[in-house]
């Protein structure tokens, strides 16, 4: 694990962290987190899971003092429809926290207000095409006078800072893509009321960005 760029944010890269999985995996997660990394039916993507759930017990652990086997995990209800599908959380809020992976990436953001974080691999300029046009109208415009080789990363920059924000909700995807405008353009900090939005940097081929809430 390393620290990434701002405050209470660390990158995990899978192949580098792959022999303290091994290690500590059956000991700190829960039956939950097992059995979803073996639902996964692609190695890589069971590796990143674990990869990531391993550094974020670790981490918590140490934030609050206890075992990482011991740090009680739950689910706000989905502020969408009250189903206990919300965004996770340690009992208590004693330490706000989010995860996203992405092609053997894992970034994790702490803070002490709800936080949302997410990476994404920058896709094929045919996603980036289709799914851009589900964003805020003024982001599809602002991808449409991109040159068409800059359209993929600017599209994944938009889609990191959105999920980010929405994650940070506890929305998800639930609430659509197209509602609110976080903007394309690179190394521009967005704000909707009462959050902040910002990209960080990961290296090349990934987008991701943190959303703090006040």
């Amino acid at each position: 694990m390393e620290a990434a760029a701002g405050p209470g944010l660390w990158l995990v890269r899978a192949d580098a962290f792959q022999s303290v999985v091994n290690r500590l995996a059956d000991s700190v997660l829960d039956s939950t987190e097992t059995g979803r990394a073996a639902a996964l039916r692609q190695a890589r993507d069971r590796d990143t899971y674990l990869a990531g759930h391993v550094g974020l017990r670790l981490l918590l652990g140490a934030y609050l003092g206890v075992p990482p086997v011991d740090v009680p995990l739950e689910r706000l209800p989905c502020p969408l429809c009250e189903e206990p599908h919300g965004r996770p959380v340690v009992r208590g809020n004693p330490v706000h926290f989010s995860l996203s992976h992405s092609g053997g990436l894992c970034l994790l953001a702490f803070a002490s207000t709800p936080v949302g974080v997410d990476i994404e691999a920058i896709p094929d300029a045919a996603v980036a095409e289709e799914v851009g046009a589900a964003l805020h109208p003024r982001e599809s415009a602002e991808l449409s006078d991109l040159r068409a080789e800059d359209r993929p990363a600017a599209f994944a920059r938009v889609w990191a800072r959105k999920e980010a924000y929405l994650k940070g909700l506890g929305t998800g995807l639930g609430r659509a893509m197209s509602l609110d405008y976080v903007g394309a353009a690179r190394d521009a900090a967005a704000t909707l009321p009462g959050w902040t939005i910002g990209d960080v940097a990961v290296g090349d081929g990934y987008a991701a960005a943190v959303a703090v809430q006040g």
